[in-house]
């Protein structure tokens, strides 16, 4: 079989057509980008964000062309928004200005990101929402199919601990018997592939038109963007391409039965949390913070956010909460101590539990070795499954309990 190459893929695209002017789309500079890697090919076509939401026939036909293109066994073509100014300023080159982002592990890593990325994404790329109102406003809930609930996993600010926290409250309740799932909604900071072990995992196709298949780790299935490029590579995108792209993520994620899908939310009150409460039919939030009265001032503003998109909120989580010495057994407030459940207190919201400053759950995020699997009768892991089993009670007040309980697939965590 003959190997597609660059060439072959813009003829063929210059056969597909702008509907405004019947111009071809390679001869408008509107091809931005082309990954050939073997028989699978991604194609990122660049237009008006204003033009986004009416452009998926184009797209549709662009994808169509390259898998007609001989030696092409899989094609995905995605629209990108990152410039205004249509076509023309497809070809022009990405603003110098610096983007920077942080994301919260346990131990609080800072990532910044270069913004000459130009991101490559099988099949996710954007289709800003339509709404004149704002991200998401006029527009139907996303219809999610066989989910069953939705928690987001949110904190005011970054280097709290929140993706840790996600993950391993994903894991305490597949180990309470549910069947979850778990999306990285932090767009420009996706982190976990690498916190559960999958970095080198791709999505596969679906039996479903249009649907891609998740991979799966530790019995629950994950998606987040960070599955479509590189994992140094940054991602420089305007709000409303990235609510584009978490929109697809989770329309044509085929997820199949969920009980609860958990979404790893990106730090702070901005586009991509106003298009989740106002799209996705969220059953309920959990906040993440440290003692620290800023993460504290931050996490408030949080939950007042998921308060006036009426969001219930499941309580508050107190992550690293204290460091307790391996050696010795000495109890160490590091970020001060309490500051979380006084919050919670006030805010008249529920106080899940807190989760100690431990070095063994930094290195399990880092590995892709949740301390969940790597030590699930320890201390640590009964206290996320405490908190996952509050969580768990809280969905069946909102939605009511399952039907049909599903049989835990791992060995159940003593308590005493």
């Amino acid at each position: 079989m003959t190997s597609p190459t660059r060439e072959t893929i813009l003829a063929a695209l210059n056969e597909v057509q702008d509907p405004i002017d019947g111009k071809g789309i390679v001869d408008k500079n509107m091809v931005q980008g082309i990954d050939i890697s073997g028989e699978n090919v991604t194609v990122m076509i660049g237009v008006d964000p204003e033009r986004g939401p009416s452009l998926e026939d184009l797209r549709q036909a662009a994808e169509r062309a390259v898998n007609g293109v001989n030696g092409v066994t899989t094609a995905r073509v995605a629209l990108t928004a990152e410039r205004s100014g249509g076509a023309k300023a497809a070809s022009t080159p990405a603003s110098p200005s610096h983007t920077g982002h942080s994301h919260g592990h346990n131990h609080g890593h800072n990532h910044s990101h270069d913004p000459a990325n130009k991101p490559a994404s099988p099949g996710i790329g954007t289709r800003p929402s339509a709404g004149a109102a704002g991200p998401g406003g006029g527009q139907r809930p996303l219809d999610l199919g066989a989910i069953r609930s939705v928690i987001t996993v949110a904190s005011g600010k970054g280097g709290v601990g929140k993706s840790t926290t996600a993950v391993n409250l994903a894991l305490s309740l597949a180990r309470q018997g549910l069947s979850v799932g778990l999306l990285d909604a932090d767009i420009y900071g996706p982190s976990l592939p690498r916190m559960m072990g999958l970095r080198t995992a791709k999505p596969t196709h679906s039996k479903k038109e249009g649907k891609i298949t998740p991979p799966s780790a530790f019995g629950v299935k994950i998606m987040s963007i960070g599955f479509m490029i590189d994992e140094e590579q940054p991602v420089i995108w305007r709000g409303p391409m990235a609510m584009g792209a978490l929109e697809q993520l989770l329309r044509d994620t085929d997820w199949g039965e969920l009980d609860v899908l958990v979404v790893d939310m990106p730090p702070g009150t901005g586009d991509i949390q106003l298009s989740m409460a106002q799209r996705v039919p969220v059953t309920g939030a959990v906040i993440v913070s440290t003692p620290q009265d800023v993460a504290l001032l931050d996490a408030r503003k949080g939950l007042n956010m998921f308060r006036k998109v009426n969001v219930p909120i499941f309580g508050l989580i107190e992550n690293m909460s204290y460091y307790q010495c391996p050696n010795c057994g000495h109890v160490d407030h590091v970020f001060d101590h309490g500051g979380a459940h006084k919050a919670a207190d006030e805010l008249g919201v529920p106080f899940l539990g807190e989760i100690p400053l431990d070095l063994k759950i930094r290195l399990g995020a880092d590995e892709g070795k949740p301390i969940i699997e790597t030590d699930p009768d320890g201390a640590h892991s009964k206290a996320y499954a405490n908190i996952a089993r509050q969580i768990a009670a809280s969905i069946d007040e909102q939605v009511g309990p399952k039907t049909k309980p599903k049989k835990s697939l791992f060995p159940k965590i003593s308590f005493r």
